[in-house]
């Protein structure tokens, strides 16, 4: 394991931790030597920026009006609607740099910048579009960096439900449910998966596996990841490491749904092990 890898292993093995350090330490896969302190000084930079900008004893709302001005209207961050799976796109660095993301980019930025100013805002793994939500008197605020920083109303936010759950369920569910707060592994996790599904279906299975390494050491847990990782590495014709991460899966999920499909690929990947001695 390189060095990159070792501190990002141990800042994730925590139960909390800087999701920006995180973010931007995951990006160095792409970006060798990419200057993480520099980049976190840039959002403390944000923050006081800001800070000078509003009283000392603003109220929430009146520092999520200055925080949307500051980054929206000066700063000019938005969502990449044209580009959206632009891999750079889930890359913390060039969503800085381009002031250009997907939501879940765009609302770490919003939530670090909001952290320093005193903000009790959490991510939210909401369906399809990740949000953040500030607790306030009369419950919470949703909010939604991808689109300047607004306010989500029920309406909207079970329009968006309405894409991804079975036709008229929408408008039963608690939403509730749907508006937990992200932990910091989720929020990392999530980058991760939108990030693997990027290169997998762009066919780049070297850069697919770099990012599959994290997230077994995000989520070491999870089987199915452990499946994909053995699928990527029996494509590059690793078949060793293929073998051992697909027979680990067999032991974790032996009643798998797709268990049988599974033990007949361990069955080939042993016989082309056996050739390789």
């Amino acid at each position: 394991m390189n060095q990159d890898l070792e501190h990002f292993a141990t800042l994730v093995s925590r139960e909390h931790f800087d999701v920006a350090e995180a973010s931007l330490l995951l990006a160095r896969d792409a970006y060798p030597g990419l200057d993480v302190a520099g980049y976190l000084a840039r959002l403390d930079d944000i923050a006081a920026a800001i800070r000078r900008r509003i009283a000392s004893d603003a109220f929430a709302e009146q520092k999520v009006f200055a925080l949307n001005y500051f980054l929206f209207n000066e700063m000019r961050f938005s969502g990449n609607i044209d580009n959206y799976y632009d891999p750079r796109n889930s890359y913390l660095n060039e969503v800085m740099e381009r002031r250009s993301g997907i939501p879940i980019t765009l609302s770490i930025i919003y939530l670090e910048v909001g952290r320093r100013l005193g903000l009790n805002l959490r991510g939210v793994s909401f369906p399809g579009h990740f949000l953040v939500k500030l607790a306030v008197t009369r419950g919470h605020l949703v909010l939604d960096p991808f689109a300047g920083g607004e306010a989500q109303s029920e309406s909207e936010l079970r329009q968006r439900l309405a894409q991804v759950l079975p036709p008229g369920s929408a408008e039963h569910v608690p939403l509730d449910r749907f508006l937990e707060s992200a932990t910091p592994r989720q929020i990392i996790a999530r980058m991760l998966r939108n990030l693997k599904n990027i290169y997998m279906q762009t066919n780049k299975l070297e850069t697919a596996l770099g990012v599959m390494h994290r997230m077994l050491l995000v989520v070491p847990e999870s089987a199915e990841e452990l499946r994909d990782r053995g699928m990527i590495y029996e494509q590059l014709e690793c078949y060793r490491a293929a073998l051992s991460d697909l027979q680990n899966y067999l032991r974790r999920r032996p009643e798998a749904p797709d268990a049988g499909d599974i033990y007949s690929k361990v069955v080939e990947l042993r016989k082309a092990c056996g050739k390789l001695n």
